[in-house]
């Protein structure tokens, strides 16, 4: 049985830069990572917009709004160092009335106190940015929002820590554990410490732990949709004034590191965790538990659930879906969409006790082992400095590592 200073379960963006981060610190500790899929980054490290958004959506005093700000150069400067694609396209927030310019101002006053470049442009202003933008009367400027392949992202990070000696354990689920001993579907590792970066199941692993017992994963599903008929019709991403009370941005326009255009995401509530394409991945015990909190969210209500809900089933609908970004361009091919591009579930943490979806990080754990609870959007801007913040706090926990 092979023993390990550090095993991190998850082999997601996550997972990767807190490896890195270890060995950064502590060069001479073995590492392991269990992932339970062919290769790293399967779930929603390879499969989010590749957006680095800047960190202005986000109240101040949030762990978000520190690692989306700092991620955000952290991650632009890794991509530039190491020689990976980078699109600096920027983005814009535009309003469809005066009530939405409202909306427009807290974003300003949130950006300003997170201390992130955020400009007023009027209509004429956003003719230099991006002529096919349409705004009532302001809209706002972000010019640090950049896209990348996630993947390719994740790649380097791979091939950077297993470099430095860090282990892939490839089709290697975690299951128990029983003390230092890790228990998983191709035998038995032990470890002095253990990381919990699993993402849609962090909950199960925490659990098991005696950590984060009045939380439960609750699954929702991001789709995209091409735009085929060219890559020029927008030239910056595009997004609506966003309701700040739950933690979706809405149907927005999105330039991928290749200039390619894409709508999206859909946040449907999906039914079991790895709910992609018709009955793959199902589980009966994952479907009945998901079930049973969405129709208590659905009943009580929780966070305009109800409407949410409805709203979200809508864009199942080619034409509502393509409607909706419609609103934000003043001229585009409605039959210019091509097809759904591969889905996304994005893990989102939801508090039993009070039905609210938690919107900030969330890290439990002790001397034996740390769980990341609530990897939430946008993670994958923040992860190389919540990296640092995750070892930070292990170092803490241990005294020393």
């Amino acid at each position: 049985m092979k023993h390990y200073s550090y095993l991190i379960v998850g082999g997601g963006i996550i997972g990767l830069t807190i490896a890195r981060e270890l060995k950064r610190k502590v060069s001479d500790k073995t590492i392991v990572i269990l992932e339970k899929e062919a290769d790293i980054a399967q779930h929603s490290s390879g499969r989010n917009s590749g957006v680095l958004h800047a960190g202005f959506y986000y109240s101040a005093d949030s762990l978000k709004a520190k690692f989306t700000r700092d991620g955000n150069r952290a991650m632009r400067e890794y991509c530039e160092t190491n020689g990976l694609r980078i699109n600096y396209c920027g983005k814009v927030i535009v309003a469809n009335d005066e009530y939405e310019l409202k909306g427009l101002e807290e974003l300003k006053r949130r950006g300003d106190r997170n201390g992130v470049e955020l400009y007023w442009k009027t209509e004429e202003e956003l003719m230099e940015i991006d002529p096919n933008v349409k705004t009532h009367k302001m809209a706002l400027y972000s010019p640090n929002t950049a896209s990348v392949d996630p993947i390719e992202v994740c790649n380097a990070f791979k091939q950077e820590v297993t470099a430095k000696g860090v282990e892939i354990r490839y089709n290697t689920q975690f299951k128990n554990h029983d003390g230092n001993t890790i228990h998983t579907n191709n035998g038995s590792i032990t470890c002095d410490y253990l990381i919990n970066a699993a993402g849609l199941y962090a909950d199960h692993i925490a659990h098991q732990y005696g950590f984060g017992r009045k939380y439960t994963i609750i699954p929702f599903k991001g789709i995209y949709l091409k735009y085929a008929e060219n890559k020029t019709d927008i030239a910056t991403n595009i997004y609506p004034v966003p309701n700040l009370k739950n933690p979706f941005l809405g149907v927005h326009f999105t330039k991928t590191v290749d200039n390619s255009i894409k709508i999206g995401p859909t946040a449907i509530p999906a039914f079991w965790r790895e709910n992609y394409k018709g009955f793959e991945r199902f589980r009966l015990g994952e479907f009945l538990q998901i079930l049973y909190y969405e129709a208590k969210l659905f009943l009580k209500n929780s966070f305009n659930f109800r409407s949410l809900a409805f709203e979200e089933m809508k864009k199942y609908s080619k034409s509502v879906f393509i409607g909706l970004s419609l609103k934000m361009v003043k001229k585009l091919d409605k039959d210019g969409f091509g097809h759904f591009l591969r889905p996304g579930i994005r893990a989102q943490l939801l508090n039993k006790e009070t039905l609210e979806l938690v919107q900030d990080f969330v890290l439990e754990g002790d001397e034996r082992s740390m769980h990341v609870l609530n990897a939430v959007s946008p993670a994958f801007t923040c992860s190389i400095p919540f990296a640092k913040y995750v070892v930070d706090q292990i170092e803490q926990k241990r005294g020393g590592l």
